[in-house]
């Protein structure tokens, strides 16, 4: 395996970590416990600072403010116009800081660098200045109603909104949250994973800055048995958006039932089809289904580790597969050549090798790859098993790591069948020429997005979220602003109201 041999912090010192408190009504603050918690560089396995620690009395503080600012404030009642002029200054302090929030990402959550970056961060200002333009087009409807009355609708901000959020895209997924939310009018809680909880620290602080009033955006770190639980089961949040895995997703539901019925969105996990046909140029396929599945250490719950190439093609594909993963160069993420860096913790870094010890022991046939590499830090070489089935853990379990599940198939209908044989329905990515089958297979597959001749494109305007086990409820698009909305209905008499 190629290696940048660069797993330390060479010559990038990290810097003094400026905001390492909770943020609850516009302030820094220690946790009610005093308690703190290390945050771990994934390149060293080294401690980066220690940051506080919140539970359930924090969480009621947040809950308070935000439920002040929202009933009593003016972020809910001023003009959608206003909002959005905020929102925009947001957007570019973002930019202004893109350089010190990419580097958090790196070495918080073990993500490129020049990644982090473009195009992470380049999305977050991208989102929030989407959702300012927005925020004064929210709009109700007039009702023609039968007999002596007349109605219209009302899109009002739903309340208070309880974000929980994973490590793998800290800070994207901190905007795909917060931006729709805070055009709609809403205040909020957010709960930053407890593996990277610095750049949602730091964007809490340009939240500051950018004027958004004390009380509407909180930020609590800690674990999700304590401060997650907590929002889920609140009796003063009005709606719980979670990203994260399909089992803490079950808990947050329960919880909402359990409490205040409070309303629930989940993006939960994956385990996405690659489908490769025969007259698919080979190359493109192979960089592609590379990406799918290596970009971002394998961390993504859309990772295209399921991959399915049709019989014409498929050896050649696997030769390329093969001598393509070997080049694909692991190593510190802030060094421009690496390609992949370290997983974002040794809990992960464990599951993953796990894993590839299970392939192995299941029969499956390892191409390339599945050991761990560097002296350091939780690196894992990109690995490709074939000679695999539908039945083994490593196809039908997210692994969440760099591990690609290559196998071959026939026709059109084998392709459809065995691309749907899974609990999860987030992600699926076509590649061909034929027009025909694109339409046929798209419209086949039961997942969120499909991705046709391409992977890992997004955009502020393209819904996102899933089928199935992958959840229920959009991020981005303005399916995503009517997460956050309540509608309204008033009935007015048009004469005289014959009830009096």
């Amino acid at each position: 395996m190629e290696s940048t041999n660069v797993h330390s912090n060479g010559s990038f010192k990290i810097p003094n970590i400026k905001f390492t408190k909770l943020f609850i009504n516009g302030e820094f603050v220690d946790a009610v416990s005093g308690n703190t918690f290390e945050t771990i560089d994934p390149r060293t396995g080294e401690a980066i600072t220690r940051v506080a620690e919140g539970d359930k009395e924090d969480i009621d503080l947040a809950v308070k403010a935000a439920r002040d600012a929202f009933d009593n404030g003016e972020w809910p009642r001023m003009s959608g116009f206003d909002r959005g002029q905020i929102m925009m200054k947001y957007a570019d302090l973002i930019d202004e800081n893109i350089e010190e929030l990419g580097f958090l990402d790196a070495i918080d959550a073990g993500k490129l660098f020049r990644a982090s970056k473009s195009p992470d961060i380049h999305l977050c200002s991208h989102l929030l200045r989407y959702y300012a333009g927005a925020a004064d087009k929210i709009h109700g409807e007039t009702l023609k109603m039968s007999g002596e009355f007349q109605g219209y609708t009302l899109r009002e901000p739903i309340g208070v909104v309880g974000h929980i959020i994973a490590w793998n895209y800290p800070s994207g997924m901190f905007f795909m949250k917060v931006a729709p939310a805070l055009a709609a009018g809403c205040t909020m809680i957010l709960k930053p994973a407890e593996q990277t909880p610095l750049t949602a620290l730091f964007c809490a602080h340009l939240a500051k800055l950018a004027g958004i009033p004390d009380g509407v955006v909180n930020v609590v770190t800690g674990f999700g048995p304590k401060a997650g639980a907590a929002i889920s089961s609140h009796m003063d949040i009005d709606k719980v958006s979670f990203t994260g895995s399909t089992e803490v997703g079950r808990l947050i539901m329960q919880a909402a039932a359990q409490s205040n019925l409070k309303v629930v969105s989940l993006e939960l996990g994956g385990k996405s089809p690659v489908i490769i046909f025969d007259d698919a140029d080979v190359d493109m396929a192979v960089d592609l289904a590379l990406l799918g599945v290596f970009h971002n250490k394998g961390e993504m719950c859309i990772a295209g580790s399921r991959v399915y190439v049709q019989e014409g093609i498929y050896d050649k594909f696997v030769q390329k597969a093969a001598e393509k993963a070997k080049t694909w160069v692991v190593g510190d993420p802030i060094d421009p050549l690496t390609r992949q860096g370290p997983q974002v913790d040794k809990k992960q870094f464990e599951k993953i090798l796990s894993y590839i010890e299970l392939g192995k022991r299941g029969g499956a046939t390892l191409l390339t790859g599945g050991k761990a590499c560097g002296e350091k830090g939780y690196y894992i070489e990109p690995t490709i098993f074939t000679d695999v089935t539908e039945d083994m853990l490593i196809v039908k379990d997210e692994i969440f790591g760099p591990v690609m599940s290559l196998m071959k198939f026939k026709t059109v209908e084998e392709a459809i069948e065995r691309a749907n044989s899974t609990r999860y329905g987030l992600a699926a990515g076509i590649v061909t020429n034929n027009l025909n089958t694109v339409n046929r297979v798209s419209r086949s597959i039961r997942a969120g997005i499909i991705w046709v001749n391409c992977y890992l494109v997004f955009n502020p305007d393209c819904p996102f979220g899933g089928y199935k086990m992958s959840g229920f409820g959009k991020d981005m698009g303005m399916h995503a602003l009517e997460k956050y909305l309540h509608v309204k209905s008033v009935v007015t008499p048009i004469y005289n109201s014959p009830w009096l």
